[in-house]
């Protein structure tokens, strides 16, 4: 079992690792923050996406589509953005921006699973 803090570092061993943070997407708060710096605002960012995971929810729920989000991925020019909704805390998702060309996604969602499962609240 893992801490906020010590689940975010096991992220943060991800190769192209920049950032990541645990996030309350009901409040916009985030609740553990690591990595990040200059030109890239971790706690921004990570409040940021919670408008993003409220509008996929709604629309699944507008659709009727049954399930949850495993996952969901932003690619941009240079980075990854992952966004991992936690099972056990619906509200809370992990958030990783990985560097794209020495990032792996497999082994980033892969290791985000095996984080989630680990972490304790």
């Amino acid at each position: 079992m893992s801490t906020i803090a010590s689940s975010l570092e096991q992220i943060m061993t991800l190769d192209g690792a920049l950032a990541a943070a645990l996030v309350d997407y009901e409040s916009g708060m985030t609740l553990g923050t690591t990595g990040g710096g200059a030109g890239f605002d971790i706690e921004l960012a990570a409040s940021g996406n919670t408008s993003v995971v409220k509008a996929k929810t709604r629309v699944m729920k507008d659709l009727g589509l049954p399930g949850v989000i495993e996952d969901m991925l932003i690619t941009l020019e240079t980075q990854y953005h992952i966004i991992r909704p936690l099972t056990r805390h619906p509200s809370l998702f992990i958030y990783v921006a990985i560097d794209k060309q020495r990032g792996n996604l497999g082994l980033a969602r892969h290791k985000l699973r095996a984080v989630e499962e680990g972490l304790t609240l």
